[in-house]
């Protein structure tokens, strides 16, 4: 930061700065050099990121430049299977053409008006989304943590207005742990109690101050926790007994993941508020959604809640695309067959390297007997090596989830990767 004390000032006079390094490089030489840059290999964009980049991710060794369908290409050419798909977020595939000619059309034409003013695209958004789903309104923002957040405000709004709840004593409770959306400590921050329960243990909402009941309906990053049949069926007779709202977190496992448009589809339950993000845009774009009946969402006033950016005309188109490809491919479906056949596979492995397999549609995962010849980060970097990419998380578990276009021949393909690989060890 740098601050001028007077335009008036002699040459001489003093600029307080902080933190202004020596070497610094004007924008043009900056510039210069991004434009003539040769290609890296991938260990020169490894070594850039680590270099120049935040250390807040611990990414597999692979450095990726295209993607098509449910294929990845590196910088050096090799194509791999994507059993990721950016944690769900590219549902539909990569870069498919549907997603991509509405974002290029909307592009070219109208990109942020923000909410300041009416645009035409907005509007036709909200009536596809609401009717798809059944809830009466949505509040578009961008990301999946911004949805968290609007929905845990709309939950403490309709507690104060709805409820009855006094002021600074809503209570929100989380299954799991409190996920990643961030609780910014604010002046008018009227939320006094954050608590958790254990996944798959049911909450005790009998307090009149329980604004809410916010869960993953499937635990992801968790390892893709499944709890058992009936879990969420009590959810809803609880928040119904004690007025509390249900909070469905869909984002990783929303929009056909599970084999169902939502994972809450399963049991035919309905939570009070839903949050979408990730494949809202295929993985083309930000878009994030609340969805909720007018009780809640009128609750918010004009000037409570904004985003420059949430509806956005590329943002809406984006999505309305995006949810027509799950629908008018049955993606759905084909992730409900798919992953029974992936796991019905995968369960045929040697239990003595993996322990456990489990998961729901196409979100599935292996859990690994680590020992001191492997572990679930060698079984993928091995699984990278012969052509597959999926990342373990919490350690010893590998979540194996790809796009949900994959065909039988192609799964059956992996498959045989994915069982080469274990008995390698």
């Amino acid at each position: 930061m740098i601050l001028q004390l007077s335009r008036g000032l002699s040459r001489a006079a003093p600029v307080l700065s902080r933190g202004v390094h020596s070497g610094t490089h004007p924008a043009s030489t900056a510039a210069s050099k991004w434009r003539a840059e040769r290609p890296l290999t991938s260990e020169e964009i490894y070594a850039r990121e680590d270099k120049y980049g935040a250390h807040n991710y611990h990414p597999l060794p692979v450095a990726l430049e295209r993607g098509e369908g449910i294929h990845v290409w590196d910088v050096e050419g090799s194509r791999y299977y994507d059993f990721l798909s950016a944690y769900s977020a590219v549902n539909q595939g990569h870069c498919h053409p549907k997603i991509i000619a509405a974002l290029k059309a909307q592009a070219s034409k109208l990109t942020l008006t923000s909410r300041a003013f009416y645009n035409d695209v907005l509007g036709a958004y909200e009536e596809y989304i609401t009717n798809l789903f059944g809830y009466d309104k949505v509040l578009p923002m961008n990301t999946g943590v911004e949805g968290g957040e609007t929905a845990c405000k709309l939950a403490r709004k309709w507690a104060y207005n709805v409820k009855g709840v006094p002021k600074n004593k809503a209570k929100i409770i989380f299954a799991g742990k409190v996920p990643s959306c961030v609780f910014k400590k604010k002046k008018n921050n009227n939320i006094a109690v954050l608590e958790f329960v254990p996944f798959v243990t049911l909450p005790t909402l009998q307090d009149p101050n329980v604004a809410a009941f916010m869960v993953e309906p499937i635990q992801g990053e968790a390892g893709v926790v499944v709890p058992d049949q009936g879990y969420l069926t009590k959810i809803r007779e609880l928040c119904t007994k004690y007025n509390v709202l249900w909070i469905a977190d869909e984002v990783q496992t929303g929009l056909a993941r599970t084999g169902r448009r939502l994972a809450v589809d399963h049991e035919e339950v309905r939570p009070d508020l839903v949050i979408l993000g990730k494949a809202l845009s295929g993985g083309v774009y930000p878009v994030s959604a609340v969805l909720c009946d007018d009780e809640i969402m009128l609750t918010i006033k004009p000037g409570e809640h904004g985003s420059t950016y949430g509806g956005n005309p590329v943002a809406c188109q984006v999505a309305v695309a995006a949810l027509q490809v799950l629908e008018e491919e049955k993606l759905a479906e084909n992730a409900q067959k798919m992953g029974e056949l992936l796991r019905a596979e995968l369960r045929k492995l040697p239990k003595d390297i993996v322990t456990t397999v489990r998961g729901k549609g196409l979100l599935n995962a292996v859990v690994i007997n680590e020992t001191k010849d492997y572990d679930a980060w060698k079984v993928c970097l091995r699984l990278r090596d012969n052509g597959l990419l999926a990342k373990p998380t919490h350690g010893d578990i590998i979540r194996l989830a790809p796009p949900l276009v994959i065909k039988e021949h192609e799964l059956r393909e992996c498959v045989d990767i994915i069982q080469r690989t274990i008995l390698s060890f």
